[in-house]
């Protein structure tokens, strides 16, 4: 592993080759300062080709990452949060890091259908019955 990875866990993987950075002008504060210096940062990271990614969570960081993914399979997420380049690039990879670590999680367990017990069904059908006769009582009084 070399120095620049990303570690997310559980043999998640994100090897520091796999991402391009490319330093864009921002749209954010900074003054007159952003029209000349390119803070912004767009990282790119090419999931779909990732080794350091299982089948499963390649899948699932595609599908959470919805319009920041390309076609090819490239994630794109641009930071301009910040002032400097530096913090921007750290703020990208850390909202990447998030992306594969919520990607990584294990999906839930599938729900178990139950039925209600057969005393639950007749107190709610006994509730109902009540609930109509009272409804029943409330009609026009007869004179006789």
């Amino acid at each position: 592993m070399a120095e620049g990875d990303l570690i997310i866990g559980n043999g998640v993987v994100v090897h520091e080759d796999e991402l391009q950075e490319q330093f864009i002008r921002s749209s954010g504060p900074g003054g007159q300062n952003v029209n000349k210096v390119a803070t912004a940062v767009q990282l790119r990271f090419d999931a779909a080709n990732a080794r350091g990614l299982p089948e499963r969570v390649r899948v699932q960081a595609l599908k959470l990452a919805g319009s920041r993914a390309t076609k090819e399979g490239h994630i794109v997420i641009e930071a301009s949060r910040f002032r400097t380049q530096e913090q921007n690039r750290s703020d990208a990879r850390d909202r990447l890091a998030e992306l594969i670590a919520r990607a990584a999680e294990p999906p839930p367990k599938p729900r178990k259908k139950t039925r209600p017990s057969r005393s639950a069904v007749e107190r709610r059908l006994k509730a109902k019955a009540g609930r109509a006769t009272v409804k029943k009582m409330r009609g026009k009084v007869s004179s006789e």
